[in-house]
Formats: C-alpha cells, structure tokens, sequence
C-alpha cells in the first residue's frame, strides 16, 4: 500500500491525526462503537508516528457516533439540506453517512486549513456533492458559498476548544444571524483541563497538546441559547455508551451527581431561531 507522510501537519492541523488515531483504531476492533472503513483505509495510509499520541480510547469515536446521530436526524426532516463541516480534518462523516442513504439530495461543505484539505484530496474519493474550501473556520467568506435555502446543519467537531472565548462565540453568533432556522453541533472540554493545557498536557513524552483556551461546562453551554442573538433553542446531547467506565459514565444517574456533570466534557446542539 502506498503511504503518504503525515507530517506535513502541524500544530492544531496535527490534532486531526491524534483523532483519526483514536477512531480508526476503534473500527479496526471486533467490537468497536463506530463502523468507519475510511477511518481504517486513512490510518493505514498516513505514515505518522502514530503512538506518540498513546494510547487511544473509545472517545473520538464515540463522538463521532453522537455527531452522525443528529445530522442524520435533521437530514431526515430536511432531505435537501447542507452540512457544513468546519475545521472537518480528517473526519470521514460524509460516507458513514452516506451509507445511510441520508446524503443522497444533500450537499456537503468541507472546510479546513489548505494542507488538510491536500491530505484529504489525495487519500479520499471525489463526489459531486461534496464543495471542498481551504481556508479557516473563522474566514466567514466560506458563509457566502453554502446554500441554506433546504436547511444547514453545521458541526464544530472538535474545533472551538482551540479557539479563545471570543472567538468561538463570536463565531457561533454569526452562524446564527447568517444561517437563521438552522442547526449546528459542537463540543466543549470542562474548564479544569482546558486550563491545564495552559501549563501543558503531555500525551506522551513526545507529543505535547496544544493549547485549547476555550472550556464550559454543560450547563454553560446550554446558556449559550439566553447570552447569543439568534440562538433559540440549546440541547445538552447525551453520549452514546460505550464500553466498561465509558459505559457507566454514560447511565442517566452518573449526569445528576453536580461535581461530575459540572466536569465532564460535552456535546450541544443549537437551533437557531
């Protein structure tokens, strides 16, 4: 199999190897929470010191579960609807999407840094449905290319933890006045690790994570929908079970114990209005 040298990535761009680490070795198990071929075929492709990120676990996956679970169910009250995907790295959403029929009268916005979007030409198949831009989730003029007249939805994965504060939600806030009747999807990591980014997280003795200033709790979250203009509705999106602690973090009665809601990372879904 030929392979392509993965770094070419740097920096935050680096993160998207860190998280296809984690996925793609999650789908090569027998009994792995997330079906992702592309996962498999891109981390067999990319040569990377992949260990340097240690050892992976069931979370980028799992993410990626609960990610796919509410586009899929806005594309089904919305067949005709587009997904934009910001800072999308080397997220493979589009096919295990697109084996659920759901993408079929979809068009789909991919939009990332130039060198990701390079990786992803090379390694991923061309569709017509699919209008790739390089550049960052924070240039706006991206905005001017997406059709909303059938709906938006639009995911942050894994995105608005590497931004400051002003800037993911400001970013939010213009989705919101740009897009009004749409959707979009993010994660937040707790305040506690966000700021021991700050002093440095080490992964392993060779990898370093980069700084992520942007933290909230759940809660802070949902109060997105009463502090940002046009944000009508904000939801607190469960995560899907995994396997063993993943599993028993996941049970309904974990989330009512305040310390441990208050410090868990999280997944919102917003409506705007």
């Amino acid at each position: 199999m030929t392979t392509i040298d993965g770094t070419t990535l740097d920096g935050v761009s680096a993160t998207t190897l860190w998280t296809l680490h984690g996925r793609g070795t999650e789908a090569k198990r027998s009994d792995g929470v997330i079906r992702d071929p592309w996962a498999v075929t891109l981390l067999d492709s990319i040569d990377y010191d992949y260990l340097k990120f240690g050892r992976p676990n069931q979370s980028f996956g799992l993410r990626a579960c609960a990610f796919d679970s509410a586009t899929s169910h806005y594309l089904t009250a919305h067949p005709k609807a587009s997904v934009v995907a910001l800072a999308e790295g080397l997220q493979t959403s589009f096919w295990r999407l697109d084996r659920t029929g759901v993408l079929a009268e979809s068009t789909w916005y991919s939009i990332d840094l130039p060198p990701v979007m390079e990786l992803r030409k090379q390694l991923l198949p061309d569709d017509d449905r699919i209008v790739e831009l390089g550049q960052s989730a924070l240039d706006r003029s991206w905005m001017d290319r997406v059709d909303a007249t059938n709906g938006v939805f639009i995911t942050a994965e894994g995105l608005l933890m590497y931004l400051e504060s002003e800037d993911s939600l400001g970013l939010i806030a213009d989705c919101a006045a740009r897009f009004p009747g749409g959707r979009m999807m993010f994660d937040s990591l707790p305040r506690w690790f966000t700021a021991r980014t700050l002093k440095g997280v080490k992964l392993s003795e060779r990898y370093l994570v980069p700084v992520m200033p942007f933290g909230q709790s759940p809660d802070e979250a949902l109060a997105i929908a009463g502090t940002v203009d046009g944000v009508r509705v904000a939801h607190d999106v469960a995560w899907p079970p995994g396997r063993g602690l993943f599993k028993i973090a996941a049970a309904p009665g974990v989330d009512r114990v305040g310390v441990l809601r208050r410090n868990r990372p999280s997944i919102t879904l917003l409506e705007f209005g």
